[in-house]
Parts: structure tokens; C-alpha cells; sequence
């Protein structure tokens, strides 16, 4: 490719709504461009960074046995009304009706097309196992889309979805394809985790994301630096604690804490440390009629440490709590507790609530806690003498660096990463739902085991720029560059000889496959070079006049801080082996 036949277009500012590094440096490097909130138009120096990722996709998918097909953005409303998520999916499905009143949605996934193809399709246990997928465009219509390409409506994803007999031929199904996604994720040429995800709604116990190493990331990865331990924080376990509860040796006090309504606050203001206080946080959980009408609610109050965050996924693990809860109101917590939220605590209650003690408060003594009167908090508190012992103790906080590792094999350490990809075990979720069956050895039907693969193509190239660049630009890996190597004649306007030279070399990497790009735009050295530092192409090959005199041409990586001087004779097998051609 030339440049003059292709489309360049760099910016030398960011838009002012570009808040992180992947939105900055794709609008400035003429990647993509904003048609609206969250909807962007690919440009075509974007576009060829997607159709490399949909490649390496597509080519491991087959590889693994995968089968592709393209499922419609448009879908009938008939097919999710009958999983129940047209209601439930909430204000993320983007519905709409026909000239003729009829429902449809805008695809955000495709669960339940996949599963009406294969309860149409699959009917015997002998075209079974099958693994559908697609590359499509999907839309979710979010709240706030913000970061680019990051959180944005419409993008591209590619969705899988595996049908099999069994549990075990499920399970076996769904290892395929988390080894076929380090592949994918390894020729990315990326630093990635694969880490323990939870389920969520879906169900099941095997579920595992695919997060890209970036400061910039909106996940927290848990791991461990000694093993092959790996987690998203909701699903990071915190080890049961292995000490003894220690004998209390203070006695109950009600000690003034005047307008010191945080556990932070009151730690320092008595001179304890903050994992001396126990914070208190209320819940309530509804029971509803079939009408959809509320009959009672349940009060819960938790107990964590001072020091420690909630995990919300955790909680909601909890039995009582499994079926929903919802943070409580300040009128049931005064109905309650007889107090306003900040002095909370288990202790002098209006009425019974029930309790749920995290591990690490189940094996405290001494401890600090709300007094359920302003501007008061009871110090020395101690089980079994000032309140019960904990009868529901769970884990229900958020690890933090340097806990033990839960296979006991050293300390936890945590980074942040971009979601890139997600594969998970969803059972029977779906085509119990739709009623998908095939007929199984015995003659009988018998609902499919399923399981769902996704990685998001197009924000794939947005996390690969938060983990690579720097002050210039962008600085793309190989395999997912939007040209791999750029040729950049100086002066080639003046020069037949650098015209030759470059027309030269260019034909050569042409002919050995190389997705290599000729400047020929008669640009100057200063302004040609920022603009390919800026795209980041990672090799770049420099043909001056002066530079031929002397026998020899410039390389350099887009990651070197200074070019290599080449001999001109030597250029091709140079990069030959630069390029692995």
C-alpha cells in the first residue's frame, strides 16, 4: 500500500471529551472518528487494526473447531420474551417496534437465536458436540458510554456458544475453547491474565476472564506472584483467617465520638488502629407476591472491618440474600437501629435484624463499633459476652495486596486490567428456557448443556493501546498493527535515486507478504515521521540521499530511542530477520 492511495489523517490535539490514552490516540492517529454518544465510525487505518484481530479470531476459532455463522442484529422480541430478558435485561436492550407494531430488539448477544437455531437444528446426540460463532456488531445502549472504544454502544464482538450432551462433554467443551483463547490472546501478542471470574446471573462454576494488563484498567486482578493463582477481585477468596480469637481484656465502654461518624475517622480520633473498628453496613432483601407487589422485607446488618470494602458478589452468595437485596432505606434503618446512619453497630437494636459477620470480625476482640446513638461508639466490644456468638459467618470483603494466597502458596498481589474476553459454563439455563432438546442415547429428549465464549473485538485494540505507548504515540504489537513496517523516503521528491531505493525495497517486502506501507506523500522528515510514531507502526526503514552516499539506510523499532544504520546491501536480509520472514 501507498500512502497517497490510502487515507491518512492525524490530528496534532485530542478532542476534549477524550478522557483516557486508547480514545486520545485513536482520534488523533485518524483511527476512529465520533458520529455520536458511544457510535463510532471506523476509519480505515482503525479498520485494518480490527480485520487483524477478527483474523487471528477467526483463524483459532476454526481451529478449534469452532463452526461460524452471522446471527441479526435485528431480533424478533418473541425469542427473549421467552427467557424473560426483554424484561429483566433492563434499559441496556435497545427495543423497537416494525411499521407493523411488532417488537424486536438490537442485539446485544445472541443466546437465544443460537438456541432457537439448534432446537431446530439439533436433534440427535450424534451431531453433537457443536460450537456456533459469529463476529458481529452489537449494541448496548449504556448509561454513560465513555473511554472511546472502551464502553461504547455499538462495537464488535465475537460470541461463541457450545452445545453438548452432557456436563462432563460441556466441561470438555469449554476447556477447548479456554485454551483456544490463550492462543488467540498469546498471538496478540499482549500481556494478558486469565483469571477466575464469578458467573453471575448465568450460573455455574467455570468462568474466566481475560483481562489485559494496563494501568488504566476498570478491573482490579488478584494473583498470587508464587503460583498460577488468578482472580477478578469479586471472585478472589479471602482466606479464612488461621489465629485464634484473642481473650478480650477491655470492658464495654459507650465513649463519646463527636461528629466522627467514619470508622477512619473514629480510629484516629481514640488512637487505634483502623483493623480495631468494625464498620456496619444494612441491607434488606423483599419477598413479592406474583403480582410483583412487596409483602415484607428482611433488615440485614454486616459486619466488616474497618479496614475493609464489601464484595458485593460475595454478599450476594449469602443465603437469604442469594435471591436480591438492595442497600437499605434511612427510614427502615432508624426503625431499626434508632439512630441515623454513622453510629451503627449490633448492639442496642429497636427491633431484631439479622446479623452476618465476616471472618475476620468472627475472630476479633476488643473491637469498635457504632453505639446506635449519635455522636457514640462502643469500645471494647467482645462475643459471647457483650452480644452472641456470630452465627452466619461468611467471606464478604474484597482481598487487599499482601493477604495469603488461598492455595497457601504466598501473598496476593493486585493490578489493574481491561476486560477483553470472557468464556463461561452456562448449563441449562437457556434451553430449559426455550425448551432446545435433542434426542440422547436413550430415545429421549433431553435439554442441551451450553456454554458462551465472547471477546470484544473492538475494544481489544483500545486495551492493547493503554498497555503500549507512550509520550509519541502509539506502539502496536506486530500481529495487530495497522501495517507492520513503513518505508519513509526523505526527499524523494528531489532524489531519483531514494525514489528508486524505496520503490525498490518496497516491491521486495511486498513480495515476501509483508503488510508494509510506502510514504509517498512528499511529506517532511519532521512531520512524515511524527505522523508513523503516532500510528505506531512498529518498524520503520528511512531511505535519505546523504544516507545513500554513504551506502546505508536507517531502521528503527517503533520502541528503539535511536535508528541503526544499515547497509543498503544488507537491508533485505536485515529484515528478514527482524520480521520473521
Amino acid at each position: 500500500m501507498k500512502a497517497s492511495q490510502f487515507f491518512v489523517s492525524t490530528l496534532k490535539e485530542a478532542p476534549a471529551d477524550a478522557e483516557v490514552v486508547s480514545h486520545q490516540l485513536m482520534t488523533r492517529a485518524g483511527m476512529i472518528k465520533k458520529l455520536g454518544a458511544g457510535i463510532y465510525n471506523y476509519m480505515p487505518m482503525g479498520l485494518r487494526v480490527i480485520q487483524k484481530v477478527e483474523a487471528i479470531v477467526r483463524e483459532e476459532m476454526n481451529r478449534a473447531g469452532a463452526v461460524e455463522l452471522t446471527m441479526p442484529v435485528v431480533q424478533p422480541a418473541e425469542l427473549w420474551q421467552e427467557t424473560g430478558r426483554f424484561d429483566k435485561m433492563g434499559p441496556e436492550l435497545l427495543r423497537i417496534q416494525d411499521r407493523h407494531g411488532r417488537d424486536y430488539v438490537i442485539q446485544p448477544t445472541s443466546e437465544e437465536v443460537v438456541t432457537d437455531i439448534a432446537r431446530q437444528e439439533l436433534r440427535s446426540y450424534k451431531q453433537l458436540p457443536k460450537n456456533f460463532y459469529q463476529i458481529q456488531t452489537k449494541f448496548r445502549d449504556e448509561r454513560r458510554p465513555r473511554f472511546g472504544l472502551m464502553r461504547g454502544r455499538e462495537f464488535i464482538m465475537k460470541d461463541a456458544y457450545s452445545f453438548d450432551r452432557d456436563e462432563a462433554a460441556a466441561k470438555a467443551s469449554y476447556q477447548v475453547m479456554a485454551s483456544a483463547y490463550r492462543r488467540i490472546f498469546d498471538r496478540f501478542g499482549l500481556r494478558y491474565r486469565a483469571v477466575a471470574a464469578d458467573s453471575g446471573a448465568i450460573g455455574g462454576d467455570l468462568s474466566e476472564e481475560f483481562q489485559v494488563i494496563a494501568a488504566t484498567g476498570e478491573d482490579a486482578i488478584v494473583y498470587c506472584p508464587q503460583s498460577d493463582y488468578a482472580a477478578n477481585i469479586e471472585k478472589a477468596e479471602a482466606a479464612a483467617p488461621t489465629h485464634a480469637r484473642a481473650e478480650g481484656k477491655q470492658l464495654l465502654t459507650q465513649t463519646p465520638t463527636p461528629g466522627k461518624s467514619t470508622c477512619a475517622d473514629v480510629a484516629e480520633l481514640l488512637g487505634l488502629p483502623l483493623a480495631q473498628t468494625v464498620k456496619s453496613l444494612v441491607l434488606a432483601s423483599d419477598q413479592l407476591n406474583d403480582a410483583g407487589e412487596l409483602v415484607k422485607s428482611q433488615v440485614w446488618l454486616l459486619l466488616l472491618r474497618g479496614d475493609h470494602d464489601m464484595n458485593e458478589v460475595k454478599v450476594s452468595k449469602v443465603p437469604g440474600l442469594d435471591t436480591g437485596y438492595r442497600f437499605a432505606t434511612v427510614a427502615e434503618i432508624e426503625d431499626h437501629f434508632g439512630c441515623t446512619p454513622g453510629y451503627l453497630g449490633p448492639l442496642n437494636l429497636k427491633k431484631p435484624v439479622r446479623l452476618v459477620v465476616d471472618r475476620e470480625v468472627a475472630v476479633m476482640s476488643d473491637w469498635v463499633c457504632g453505639a446506635n446513638a449519635v455522636d457514640f461508639h462502643f469500645t471494647g466490644v467482645n462475643w459471647g459476652r457483650d452480644l452472641p456468638e456470630p452465627e452466619v459467618v461468611a467471606d464478604l470483603r474484597n482481598v487487599l495486596a499482601g493477604d495469603p494466597s488461598p492455595d497457601g502458596k504466598g501473598a496476593l498481589a493486585i493490578e489493574r486490567g481491561i476486560e477483553v474476553g470472557h468464556v463461561f459454563y452456562l448449563g441449562t439455563k437457556y434451553s430449559k428456557a426455550m425448551n432446545a432438546t435433542f434426542l440422547d442415547t436413550d430415545g429421549k429428549p433431553k435439554h442441551f448443556e451450553m456454554g458462551c465464549y465472547g471477546i470484544g473485538v473492538t475494544r481489544l485494540p483500545a486495551a492493547a493501546i493503554e498497555q503500549n505507548h507512550d509520550e509519541r504515540g502509539i506502539i502496536w504489537p506486530d500481529a495487530i498493527a495497522p501495517f507492520r513496517l513503513v518505508i519513509c523516503p526523505v526527499g524523494a521528491d528531489r532524489s531519483e535515486a531514494v525514489k528508486q531505493a524505496a520503490e525498490a525495497l518496497y516491491a521486495t517486502l511486498l513480495g515476501w507478504g509483508v503488510d508494509v506501507i510506502l510514504d509517498d506523500r512528499g511529506e517532511r522528515p519532521g512531520a512524515m515521521f511524527a505522523d508513523w510514531e503516532l500510528i505506531g507502526v512498529p518498524h520503520r526503514v528511512t531511505i535519505g540521499d546523504r544516507g545513500l552516499k554513504d551506502g546505508q539506510v536507517e531502521y528503527q523499532h517503533r520502541r528503539d530511542s535511536a535508528a541503526t544504520a544499515v547497509p543498503v546491501d544488507q537491508i533485505g536480509a536485515f529484515l528478514k530477520e527482524r520480521l520473521g520472514c
